[in-house]
């Protein structure tokens, strides 16, 4: 596609992006124009390695009970680990076959890789500084982790014999030496090497002992008292039992990060058969991180580095526990008053008003749903009611992540098997939920679904549901549009919209959307819906250019949007171009963004925050003010499946939903982005250099999470807002 960005202070410089199938952006860069890039942009990695940080940076928030904090732990550990198997991953393959692709901000795949590396040691050590910090705290509430202290003799007793019953079982320690070759050791596997001394002949051997995925990281004792190991501490501590006739002379533990990304042949004549070969060769890719317990023995060590570690490879040497993700064992320890508390989602009082008929709600007027603060049983129930309803005629459904247990897809198959006709697009290529995918789509099919598997180089990421109805005036497509997946475990977490309407230009064009990915039709015109790669960028290039236009004119110039991610260049040059014009902007970017805030002649009208609390801001929203005193009933506002991202707007098919009825733009303009902007409790501010300063909560700290569970919000409830049954919300002063 061509970028058609205004002209402003940059474009002198030829930073040209040219879009590539692996996911990284390529731009060539003069080289006397890579100073400037480093100081206009942001490294999308180092980025994305800053958000991890405010993640991290929960595990130490006192405001938080203690098993939360925990949990925000875990979470920077899976994070990390999926950024080193994907994305360190793709620059180490870059790097070793020469490609030197440059970043936004100028750095080819090494530099970028050096600063990685760097970064990642950092996060690092502070993840096991917290871990330290939080081990000392649980102690004290009585969950005592005793991987390197004494126990008593009951609990002793009690893991020997978990040890000999449970674990000897399962294990299987092979000698390594010319008769025994060094074993696969399988992505995230966990194991262990001991040097031993034959006692007889004072021979010297290595065994290694891989740990089962099957197997429990940390073991709980049995008892009242909360008394846990981790399960390589529980091998070494009764390693002897293993091997007898040897002395122990050192032994250590390690964890392997393999290469996880999948790539997809243009050309590939089967595409199920295709990923079903891919997922097994992501199980044997390069290793990309090593990581091991610092006082490992020398010769065990050598061996390992030996035969696992590469040129590409991240060697982490740790004093603290290894794989950090797994903690999460431990939060699920039944205390409830170490974890937030409780939380029910509400049920839409709209359905309810129509007796739980979710098609008499919707032809009433459009109604948004703003989970998890509403339930995600309506998203459900939509399916279901469409399945069981004798004149519901067609039901057509994009699926990207379903989750392993999902009402939904049990929805659709009781629908087929009812007679209806039944279309899914179900994403193969969703990150790390290929596999289960594929089991979906095939039970789909058994049941008689139409599934559709969308197109070989293009995701089809947009949420969108649509069921035709037989009724007195003849046909009527009902829509659900989201911001988020249909999935019910995330639903529970992550901030989302859902939105619900009969317009008949939405069915429109949500049947154009359908027949673009499952027949190559390309729509060559849609009545409301922006769809990407077809004009969606261009949408927005638009709506930012008449902000432009209108503050060049004199008239109010702002813009709002809520993302979880900022990288395209594109998007991020035309957001340049209108802070130079005197367009007020404010973001909330929930993870990376390559955007730099507050640059004088550059951004200084531009301002970035990330929220980082109990619920995972997911939601896309844009707001523009059109002329009007935002926020008011002039400004345009969207919802989106897709971020600023190349990804999103070149090589993946989503939507953007224009919202046109007036109870639903102010719901969503004025309570879920303005709660988001006001909020100081959880909100963190970019800096000019592109780093982030914790907002200081102020004489009236505000908690966007906290105003939406204890407020009624969204469906049905305009009336109450008028009413006062919500807070209003206002803008501070200095605030656009």
């Amino acid at each position: 596609m061509t970028d058609n960005s205004p002209s402003n202070s940059i474009e002198p410089n030829h930073i040209i992006e040219l879009d590539d199938q692996s996911g990284y952006e390529d731009y060539s860069i003069a080289p006397e124009a890579t100073k400037i890039a480093e100081q206009t942009y942001v490294n999308r990695e180092l980025s994305w390695l800053a958000f991890n940080e405010r993640v991290l940076a929960e595990a130490r928030n006192e405001n938080y009970p203690l098993l939360e904090r925990l949990r925000f732990l875990s979470i920077s550990g899976s994070n990390l680990d999926e950024f080193m198997m994907i994305r360190v991953a793709g620059l180490v393959g870059q790097a070793q076959r020469g490609i030197e692709r440059l970043s936004i901000d100028g750095r080819s795949p090494s530099q970028q890789l050096t600063a990685i590396r760097e970064a990642v040691r950092k996060l690092s050590d502070e993840q096991r500084q917290s871990w330290r910090e939080l081990q000392e705290l649980l102690g004290e509430a009585g969950i005592s982790i005793v991987d390197n202290k004494k126990v008593d003799p009951e609990a002793y007793a009690a893991l020997k014999n978990y040890f000999l019953d449970e674990i000897v079982p399962v294990i299987t320690p092979q000698a390594l030496d010319p008769a025994h070759p060094f074993p696969f050791v399988s992505n995230e596997g966990v194991g262990l090497l001991f040097t031993l001394t034959r006692i007889d002949d004072g021979a010297q051997i290595v065994e290694m002992v891989l740990i089962p995925s099957a197997l429990p990281r940390f073991i709980r004792v049995p008892g009242e008292d909360a008394i846990y190991i981790s399960i390589e501490s529980l091998i070494c501590r009764f390693a002897k039992h293993l091997f007898p006739g040897f002395k122990i002379e050192g032994d250590g533990a390690f964890r392997v990060l393999r290469d996880s990304d999948i790539e997809i042949e243009e050309e590939a004549e089967d595409l199920v058969r295709t990923f079903r070969s891919a997922i097994q060769r992501r199980r044997k890719g390069q290793v990309i991180q090593l990581e091991l317990e610092h006082d490992f023995h020398p010769v065990a060590e050598d061996m390992l580095l030996e035969q696992l570690s590469t040129a590409g490879t991240t060697i982490l040497k740790t004093d603290g526990l290894i794989g950090v993700a797994r903690l999460s064992d431990i939060v699920a320890e039944d205390r409830p008053d170490l974890k937030f508390s409780s939380y029910s989602p509400r049920y839409p009082e709209r359905i309810l008003e129509h007796d739980g008929d979710c098609f008499a709600a919707i032809r009433e007027k459009d109604l948004v749903i703003h989970h998890p603060y509403e339930s995600f049983e309506v998203v459900v129930d939509f399916i279901r009611q469409a399945a069981k309803d004798p004149d519901v005629v067609a039901i057509k459904q994009t699926l990207y992540r379903a989750g392993d247990q999902s009402p939904v897809i049990m929805a659709l198959i009781a629908a087929a098997e009812r007679g209806k006709s039944v279309t899914a697009v179900v994403e193969l290529k969703a990150r790390f939920d290929e596999e289960q995918n594929l089991l979906w789509a095939s039970e789909l099919e058994r049941a008689g679904v139409q599934v559709i598997y969308g197109f070989v180089d293009w995701k089809t990421h947009a949420k969108v549901s649509m069921v035709v109805r037989r009724e007195e005036k003849g046909l009527r497509t009902y829509c659900h549009f989201g911001t988020g997946n249909y999935h019910p475990v995330t639903a529970k977490v992550y901030t989302d919209l859902s939105f619900f309407t009969a317009d008949p230009k939405m069915g429109r064009d949500a049947a154009k959307l359908f027949n673009f990915v499952t027949g190559y039709v390309e729509p060559r015109k849609t009545g409301l819906l922006s769809i990407s790669p077809i004009d969606l960028r261009e949408k927005l290039y638009s709506r930012i250019d008449k902000e432009i236009s209108n503050a060049r004119e004199g008239r109010p110039a702002a813009i709002w949007a809520k993302l979880n991610s900022l990288t395209d260049k594109g998007v991020i040059d035309r957001l340049y171009a209108a802070s130079q014009a005197g367009v007020e902007i404010q973001l909330v970017v929930r993870g990376i963004c390559c955007l730099r805030s507050g640059i004088e002649g550059l951004s200084e009208s531009i301002r970035v925050k990330s929220i980082i609390g109990r619920f995972l801001e997911h939601s896309r929203i844009w707001a523009f003010a059109n002329g009007g005193a935002l926020p008011d009933e002039k400004t345009k506002v969207y919802i989106s499946s897709a971020d600023a991202m190349s990804r999103n707007l070149n090589r993946r098919v989503e939507a953007l939903v224009p919202i046109r009825n007036k109870t639903v733009h102010d719901q969503i303009l004025q309570q879920v982005l303005l709660a988001n902007l006001l909020d100081t409790e959880q909100s963190w501010e970019q800096q000019p250099g592109g780093e982030y300063a914790r907002v200081e909560a102020g004489e009236k700290p505000f908690n966007c999470h906290r105003y939406f569970m204890t407020n009624p919000s969204l469906s049905g409830r305009g009336g109450a807002l008028e009413a006062g049954g919500v807070p209003k919300l206002a803008l501070r002063k200095g605030a656009v």
